[in-house]
């Protein structure tokens, strides 16, 4: 039982900043990668940011500067903090994560999406 929980999407104005969470849960044994993915419709998804288990992050060209990825590894949580949003980051955001678990082994799993909206 792995479960991620997204929380922190919302409607923002153009120049503002929201901070996505995303808390992993259930019988982890360690997770490998954990950061965030973005698609729109008619869009592939595309990374945003993760951060492995040494604590290397890899942001995508355009959101370098403006979001930043952190972790709190006692409580299997990441966080973006979204700076300086534009109109084209609007859409869902998926927290990802590669977890080992007791139950499963190594699997990828994915929260339900949570909607950032920026507006003009």
């Amino acid at each position: 039982q792995v479960q991620l929980v997204e929380t922190g999407g919302g409607l923002v104005q153009a120049g503002g900043s929201l901070r996505l969470s995303c808390a992993a849960s259930g019988t982890i044994f360690s997770i490998s990668r954990m950061g965030w993915y973005r698609q729109a419709p008619g869009n592939q998804r595309e990374l945003v940011a993760t951060i492995t288990a040494g604590g290397g992050i890899n942001y995508a060209d355009n959101v370098k500067g403006r979001f930043t990825l952190s972790r709190d590894n006692a409580n299997n949580i990441v966080y973006l903090q979204m700076n300086s949003l534009k109109t084209e980051d609007t859409t869902v955001y998926y927290c990802n994560a590669i977890i080992k678990s007791y139950g499963d082994g190594l699997r990828t799993y994915w929260g339900q999406g949570t909607q950032v909206t920026v507006s003009s």
